[in-house]
């Protein structure tokens, strides 16, 4: 007997414009100890049918046909007392945005404490034991001191690591895994996804796997159902799914998988809708909006970026006496160059201090010494917004966690459309609005995303409103902090496409985080490897990825996931000539 079966499942989403069906007639089964895949576009339902069979749809969602059983036992009827009982201890959650799913007024100890507690019934002292214990297992370096910390004093791949300890505290019998790996970098993702396999193979865990991130298919799924439009239009053993697809679907999706292999001039893209072939058609960025002049003009003839013995250091404790404070160095003596029209790459372990070296370079956090140059201006000796201003416009950044970013109580349209109010590159509001709504379509969202709110999006949809955002004042300088760590591979390869072309056309410059080595290398000129707050090792990217010099580069190539079995055949794709 199946230990999770879902028959039949359809949910449904009334509104005053009608019944949306976001998940339609899905059959699916996971067996004691077996590792289920579930992959698709975003919107095709992959949630949804996590949050059904933990009964946290959000309202006024409902179960509108099918059952879901646990063992038997029929879970999607229960009252929410009982449901209240499963959650955490029969079925763990491991949901896709870390922020959003920690109370933020909490620390981490309190809220692991609580739920140990909860659920296993056992004293304060051997909950903190096995809190530490927990964060130790999940590769968050002295567990102890940081049970003390709050969820903003971690790095996003931090927070997904906590949300993966708080999910196995209590032993359930079924983890629903969304997107477990979405903001780790490859060494914590492999550290993780054997503690997962190993939680399966060991105990007999039930486990259903949402993800986009096909490496991780590979790894470690042994069957895979592939969504599309809230249907599964294929199921079978991951091996036949990745390697010989019968869907037309999921070939065109395996085939927009980034390649770790070949650089590509073109990403390809998912050219399938209701058995249509299509294609997105080609921009001419000279005659749309974004490619008309933007006014700037260069200042001195050498790299638009510098960056100087960067450093900056945060307090851990607030001790009264000097010699009692503790220090974190987040970021030690960085320096690197970025010329204009390049993309550079930084890549590292969570916590290295990739995001930190961006929002220093945006003016975002003021660093304890060093220089930035931007266009031979030294950023770091301006003080004043009147002076800042004009170099805001030039820098923008794509924010790693979309929804954070983004405020709830605005429309796309308003959230868009401020920073274009704000540097005057518009006239009339008609014209503001013509821009938005060309943005969104032009990110793969649509006109009339502009009249919704964030919430009304799924992450992957919050991601390319946060590109078009920043895309809205035609920046010369776009930081872009894990831009498509919540992307499905279609959207991911299409807004990679945009970027390569604004790049190619407008000579944008890019610095460009990411733990998804693949695209680094589709993506980059150079790169940048950093740990623990320092620059290892810089070098074009070809070269870091064929001969890496020092050894924890070797470390994170090796660590990278197997694209192995991923199947290529038949993909119109076009390698990159000059990456050889």
């Amino acid at each position: 007997m199946a230990l999770l079966d879902v028959e039949n499942l359809t949910v449904e989403f009334p509104s005053r414009r009608g019944t949306h069906v976001a998940v339609n007639g899905v059959t699916l089964s996971v067996g004691p100890g077996e590792i289920l895949g579930v992959v698709g576009e975003s919107g095709a339902g992959k949630s949804t049918i996590g949050n059904a069979v933990i009964g946290l749809l959000e309202p006024p969602g409902r179960v509108g046909a099918g059952a879901i059983r646990l063992k038997g036992q029929r879970i999607d009827d229960l009252d929410e007392a009982e449901k209240r009982k499963m959650r955490g201890r029969r079925i763990g959650m491991i949901f896709q945005d870390p922020l959003t799913s920690l109370d933020p007024l909490q620390t981490v100890e309190q809220q692991l404490v609580e739920t140990i507690q909860l659920h296993l019934h056992v004293d304060a002292a051997a909950a903190r034991r096995r809190a530490a214990d927990l964060l130790r297992q999940v590769g968050i370096p002295e567990p102890e001191l940081r049970l003390k910390h709050y969820p903003h004093q971690f790095s996003g791949g931090m927070r997904q690591r906590v949300v993966i300890a708080l999910a196995l505290c209590a032993e359930p019998e079924v983890v629903v895994a969304d997107e477990p790996t979405t903001a780790l970098d490859v060494s914590i993702q492999a550290q993780i996804l054997e503690l997962l396999r190993r939680l399966c193979r060991d105990r007999k865990v039930g486990m259903i796997i949402i993800t986009h991130d096909m490496g991780v298919i590979a790894e470690i799924t042994d069957r895979v159902a592939v969504m599309y439009r809230g249907r599964v239009v294929e199921e079978g053993p991951t091996a036949k799914i990745l390697g010989d697809p019968d869907h037309p679907y999921t070939r065109a999706l395996i085939g927009a998988v980034p390649r770790p292999d070949v650089r590509l001039h073109r990403f390809p893209y998912v050219d399938y809708i209701e058995g249509i072939a299509t294609k997105p058609p080609a921009i001419s960025l000279k005659e749309h909006w974004l490619g008309k002049s933007r006014d700037f003009k260069r200042a001195h003839d050498g790299p638009l970026l510098e960056v100087r013995g960067l450093g900056i250091r945060f307090p851990l404790n607030t001790a009264w006496l000097p010699r009692n404070r503790r220090y974190l160095d987040a970021v030690k003596d960085v320096g690197f160059t970025i010329a204009e029209g390049e993309t550079f790459g930084l890549v590292g372990e969570s916590g290295s201090g990739k995001s930190t070296v961006t929002r220093l370079v945006t003016g975002l956090y003021r660093p304890s010494s060093g220089q930035i140059l931007f266009d031979g201006t030294d950023l770091t000796a301006l003080k004043r917004d009147r002076d800042l201003n004009p170099f805001r416009r030039q820098i923008q950044m794509v924010f790693q966690d979309p929804y954070s970013s983004l405020n709830p109580r605005m429309r796309v349209l308003d959230i868009v459309a401020e920073p274009i109010r704000f540097h005057k590159l518009a006239g009339s509001r008609a014209e503001v609005e013509r821009i938005v709504r060309d943005l969104l379509d032009h990110v793969g969202l649509g006109a009339k995303a502009a009249e919704k709110y964030p919430h009304e999006f799924s992450g992957g949809q919050r991601q390319r409103i946060c590109i078009a955002r920043a895309l809205a004042t035609r920046p010369r300088f776009l930081i872009c902090d894990e831009p498509t760590s919540a992307l499905d591979v279609s959207i991911q390869a299409q807004i990679l496409n945009l970027l390569k072309d604004l790049q190619a056309e407008l000579r944008l410059t890019m610095l460009f985080i990411s733990h998804d080595l693949p695209v680094i290398r589709q993506m980059c000129d150079r790169v940048g490897v950093m740990r623990n707050g320092a620059l290892l090792e810089v070098a074009e990217t070809e070269t870091l990825f064929s001969a890496p010099q020092h050894p924890y580069t070797r470390e994170l190539l090796s660590l990278m996931p197997s694209y192995s079995g991923l199947t290529h055949k038949g993909l119109d794709v076009e390698e990159d000539r000059a990456a050889g």
